[in-house]
């Protein structure tokens, strides 16, 4: 019986591994350099950029966060690498849709818009009992809104807790700690609308 891990066949998580390993190279840095800056254990960076494990939202958070980007800034250059032709200028089909999926939570990603686009949207279905911790470095340089469609979502900015239910926005201010949290029992949909403030 074989050890041996094969790669990933899904694209997407061959993208992220290959811009992770970019963006760690970019910066010289080493695996272990990479590892003592967000905290997530070399091998499992290794493993990552050998696409043979796909990230949870937790890691991804730990090593956009070491990067200076947004964890949907990191999302989206992975994505903007498979991004399809529009059949007509500025169209975009639901089926052409970049998607990602959280192994951990089961949080599904969607990217609305594509890499020339000047905001960054993408939808977020976050499954019941669900919670999606962040580092406050994962939001530097960003500015962002978060827009409740579905469900309720509990969100954690910092030491205070909004609830926020379908309908709701809320404009992030300086970057804290955060947690995407559904303590109900449906999915909780929203989208994310970020800009960057100043490239790190």
């Amino acid at each position: 019986m074989s050890n041996i891990v094969e790669p990933s066949a899904d694209p997407l998580v061959r993208q992220i591994a290959a811009r992770v390993r970019t963006e760690r190279e970019r910066r010289r840095w080493t695996l272990a350099q990479l590892a003592d800056a967000s905290g997530v254990s070399p091998a499992m960076i290794s493993r990552i950029e050998r696409g043979e494990s796909s990230p949870t939202a937790v890691v991804l958070g730990k090593l956009s966060a070491a990067f200076q980007l947004s964890v949907a800034s990191l999302l989206a250059l992975a994505e903007g690498a498979q991004e399809p032709v529009a059949d007509t200028p500025g169209v975009r089909r639901v089926t052409d849709a970049a998607e990602w999926r959280d192994p951990g939570t089961g949080y599904l990603r969607r990217q609305i818009t594509g890499p020339r686009f000047p905001a960054e949207i993408a939808e977020i279905r976050l499954p019941a009992g669900a919670r999606v911790p962040y580092p406050a470095a994962a939001f530097a340089f960003v500015r962002q809104l978060v827009w409740v469609l579905d469900g309720r979502l509990t969100f954690h900015d910092g030491d205070t807790v909004h609830e926020l239910d379908a309908g709701d926005t809320i404009e992030l201010g300086a970057p804290a700690e955060r947690v995407f949290a559904n303590t109900t029992g449906a999915e909780c949909r929203y989208a994310v609308v970020l800009t960057r403030d100043a490239r790190p």
